[in-house]
Formats: structure tokens, C-alpha cells, sequence
């Protein structure tokens, strides 16, 4: 029996911004990351990589076919008849790193089985959440969607609004810190959720921390100081509000003032991963991650 062939990669994704905001229906910023990738492939029975990435879309393959509403948009005979085919996911995207690692893998299943296409992004965003729920009991859907899309964009409530390549200031620089941590999401979601119910957490988180991150949205473009100025304020906001997303290791990234324009923030869901920072000096900021291995996007 011949193979389907898959050429089409699918990349990586960095929130820029809105990572736990978008849980009030806040604005967020998506780039794809195109370091990292996942694409189709054949392999053989005694490649373990192959058989744990067959495990993984079988599981995921079983919970769609026992949904009502994604049974009927992914076709999961096709996704079993092709794995016994030999088909896997080969990806380098890191486990628990913030990048998009499920989200990828849900993105490509519906590249390739969805029985029709859905050109609504807003509409397509809740049925990847609904696949991605598999992995974090939970989903925006956000992850996939960016991963499916390959194009920086921002989200609202009012919809997507695609980006150009170069929407950002030249003059920002910006680069992953690894914490040499896995991420727990789903954990790190429900408590986030939990704390939100709490009045005083909830009216800082609106009145302050949501303004703060508005201005980044509104200042990447033109980077310089009003940017990096809401940012050093974002970073700060995070330490006091996100405290179980931050790791020991990076924390005084966040609360320290270095002197130069630079700011970090937690990527994804935080708890590990890697962290993301911002600046306009490479020098200092490379000195001053020298005890971490980054990577400049």
C-alpha cells in the first residue's frame, strides 16, 4: 500500500503576550517559532520515538471518537489506518517548554483529518480547545491555533487579526532563558482559575495587570522607552501575581532592576519551560543570562 505524503511543517508558538489574560477574554499576541517544528512522517515498530508519538495520536484519536461534536469533524479511521501505515509525528518541540508541543499535534490532525474546513479562526479556536482539552483538561484552543495558522497574530474577543513578519520594533530583541524545568499546565491553569475568584486577586488582575499589558500591545511596535517601561511594570506585576509560575532560578529576573532596558515574563503557563525576555542590549543581557542557555529568536 503506497504512503499519504505530508510535506507541510508545523511550527512552535510564543504568546508574547496574554497568556493568562485570554481566560478573561482579553486581547493576546501570537508569533510563530519556527526553531522548533512537527511534521508527518513514516517510521518502523523499533524506533521508540515513533511508537511514543503513535500512542500519543491513537489516545487522542480514541477521546475524538468519543466526543459527539469531534467525532463527526475528524475523520480517526483515517488517523488508525494510516498508524498502522507506520505514521508518527516527528517533532523537536520541547515537552513542557511553553512552545506548543500538544498544540501542534492538534493542529496537525486537523490539517490532515479534518472531513471539511472551517474558515471561521474564532470557530476553529474553540474546536482545537476542544481536541487540546485531551492533554490539560482544559483548553483555549490559542496553542493549536497558532501552530495552524504559521502567522503572528492578535486575538480578541472581536476576532483574529493577522500581523505582518516585522510588526516588531527592530530595536527589541528577544530571546527564551531555559529554566531546565518541565511546565505543569494544566495544574498551573486550575490554580490561576482558583485565585481569580477572589475579589481582591481579580480587581488587581483587571485594574492593573490587564492596563499594563495593553500598553505592551500598544508600544511593540514602536518599541523604546514607553515599551520598555509598561514591560519592567509587567514583569513586576507577574512576580506578584503569577508567584507559582515563576521559578526560584528566575524570579529576580522579574523583581530586578538591571540598570538597562530589559524585562522578562513567564512563557505560556510559566512553572518552568522557558522564560521570555525582551531588551535592546545583547551584550548585557547575555551577561546577565550567562548561567542560562538562550536562544535568540
Amino acid at each position: 500500500m503506497e504512503h499519504r505524503e505530508f510535506n507541510d511543517l508545523i511550527y512552535s508558538k510564543i504568546i508574547l503576550f496574554g497568556e493568562y489574560s485570554m481566560i478573561l477574554d482579553s486581547k493576546a499576541l501570537m508569533i510563530p517559532f519556527r526553531r522548533f517544528a512537527a511534521q508527518w512522517c513514516y517510521g518502523t515498530p523499533d524506533n521508540e520515538a515513533v511508537v511514543n508519538s503513535q500512542k500519543s495520536i491513537l489516545s487522542i484519536a480514541d477521546y475524538i471518537e468519543k466526543d459527539d461534536e469531534l467525532s463527526e469533524l475528524i475523520d480517526t479511521n483515517g488517523i488508525k489506518a494510516d498508524i498502522k501505515q507506520g505514521l508518527y509525528l516527528r517533532s523537536d518541540i520541547p515537552l513542557g517548554y511553553g512552545l506548543g508541543s500538544s498544540g501542534a499535534l492538534v493542529a496537525a490532525l486537523w490539517q490532515c483529518y479534518a472531513k471539511s474546513q472551517i474558515a471561521d479562526f474564532m470557530e476553529l479556536k474553540r474546536v482545537f480547545g476542544r481536541m487540546e482539552s485531551f492533554f490539560h483538561g482544559s483548553s483555549s484552543g490559542i496553542d493549536p491555533l497558532q501552530c495552524y495558522i504559521g502567522r503572528p497574530f492578535m486575538i480578541s474577543g472581536e476576532g483574529v487579526s493577522i500581523l505582518p513578519d516585522d510588526f516588531i520594533s527592530p530595536d527589541i530583541k528577544i530571546g527564551l532563558a531555559d529554566t531546565r524545568t518541565k511546565s505543569p499546565t494544566g495544574p498551573l491553569v486550575r490554580h490561576f482559575k482558583e485565585i481569580l475568584c477572589d475579589k481582591a486577586y481579580h480587581d488587581r488582575f483587571s485594574g492593573e495587570y490587564l492596563p499594563c499589558m495593553a500598553r505592551c500591545f500598544d508600544t511593540v511596535g514602536e518599541g523604546g522607552r514607553a515599551f520598555f517601561e509598561s514591560l519592567k511594570r509587567l514583569s513586576q506585576l507577574q512576580a506578584g501575581l503569577f508567584g507559582p509560575m515563576l521559578t526560584p532560578s528566575t524570579r529576580h529576573l522579574f523583581t530586578t532592576e538591571f540598570g538597562f532596558n530589559f524585562g522578562a515574563k513567564i512563557l505560556g503557563s510559566g512553572g518552568g519551560g522557558f522564560v521570555l525576555f525582551f531588551t535592546d542590549d545583547t551584550r548585557l543581557a547575555s551577561n546577565l543570562l550567562s548561567d542560562f542557555d538562550v536562544i535568540w529568536l
